[in-house]
């Protein structure tokens, strides 16, 4: 068995930290978050296009210069990255500067049509001083991101797009998450056991859109412990399904409690467990082989299962199979705007990285052998 160092326990521990406290932070937000709603259509193409995707970005980085595809790519998700993190941290400037919170009618509305949808609706973003600041705040970051590429930097831009993910998508029912993590699933096996496409694409894309942590801080050369955001947003906005689940199970038939947070959390507790189980178990089943694991083979059996279970144990299986957000969908998508992009965005990214592994950083801190030869000189 490999023995397990102090360090790399700590890397591992952050690891999953950084995995659950998005879900849990995420699916609370989608409790009054408008979302974009997906179609059991989209819960069969999605393994299909993600492939398509990741397939023709891992020719991308054959053919051309790593380089110089990361830039376009880091500054593109870098963007949407900074949209995510005010968001995510709009709730906090609330409280900091409440005389500064808007109504919806007396925001400052821009609408504005997309330069590849020239003659097409308007789309109308209203804002107010507090996601001014949460702009200016989320640039900040951003900037240090595309400066230094930190991996920190790169982090709170990842944990972002994957709260705002979580918040934003809905699977519009039971059955089709089932669908979808089936799905993706194979997905992951194929992608990750079958060749290299996977694991060669998560080292070469340099972007915000895996979260990191070094396995020893201390280290001239940093190694990374990683893990792709679809591990996170895509267990993530299932969990987040059975969450508003149970409150419309607590709330069912009781006026003035459809927002309410606090409420009888079965099905979202017993299966938010398990998906941190399931982490784990991808971990240590990635430590004792030492080779990249495709995470969602452990964790679709221990959410789908666990929620299956929970849901036969105490008599609500008929009505989880029945329940179906979809109806909500087309009045969701009207008044999306900016988020409209940022769901579309998320979904892109999410059916791609699946796998925690370890790396080289591309940013490393000065080797001995570097500060030998400069004090030789």
């Amino acid at each position: 068995m490999v023995e397990l160092a102090l360090e790399t326990g700590i890397a591992y521990t952050a690891i999953i930290l950084m995995a659950i406290i998005p879900v849990y932070i995420g699916s609370h937000f989608s409790l009054y978050q408008k979302q974009e709603s997906m179609s059991k259509e989209d819960a069969y193409m999605f393994p299909l296009v993600g492939s398509v995707v990741l397939f023709g970005l891992y020719m991308v980085f054959r053919l051309f210069h790593k380089d110089y595809i990361n830039i376009l790519l880091s500054s593109y998700f870098c963007l949407f990255g900074i949209f995510a993190l005010s968001a995510t941290i709009r709730p906090i400037l609330e409280k900091i500067f409440p005389f500064l919170v808007k109504s919806e009618k007396d925001k400052i509305d821009w609408s504005f049509v997309p330069f590849w949808d020239k003659g097409g609706k308007p789309h109308e973003v209203k804002f107010d001083g507090v996601d001014a600041i949460g702009i200016v705040i989320a640039a900040a970051v951003g900037i240090w991101y595309v400066s230094t590429k930190h991996w920190i930097a790169s982090n709170i831009l990842a944990l972002s797009f994957s709260i705002q993910g979580i918040a934003l998508l809905s699977l519009g029912s039971y059955q089709i998450g089932c669908i979808l993590l089936s799905g993706l699933f194979i997905y992951d096996i194929f992608w990750v056991f079958a060749t290299e496409v996977m694991v060669t694409v998560a080292k070469s894309f340099d972007a915000p859109v895996k979260v990191l942590f070094p396995k020893d801080v201390f280290a001239d050369e940093f190694k990374f412990s990683m893990l792709g955001l679809g591990d996170i947003v895509i267990p993530g906005v299932f969990i987040a399904l059975l969450l508003r689940f149970d409150r419309s199970m607590a709330t069912s038939g009781k006026k003035g409690s459809k927002k309410s947070t606090s409420f009888k959390k079965t099905l979202f507790n017993v299966t938010y467990v398990a998906y941190i189980l399931g982490l784990v178990t991808t971990i240590a089943v990635m430590h004792t082989f030492q080779a990249a694991q495709p995470a969602l083979l452990y964790l679709v059996p221990f959410c789908i299962i666990s929620s299956a279970a929970a849901a036969y144990s105490n008599g609500s299986m008929n009505k989880l199979l029945a329940f179906s957000e979809e109806d909500k969908s087309a009045e969701k998508k009207e008044s999306s705007g900016i988020q409209y992009y940022l769901s579309y965005i998320i979904k892109t990214i999410s059916g791609l990285f699946s796998d925690p592994s370890s790396s080289n950083s591309s940013k490393k801190s000065k080797t001995k052998e570097e500060t030998k030869q400069k004090k030789n000189k």
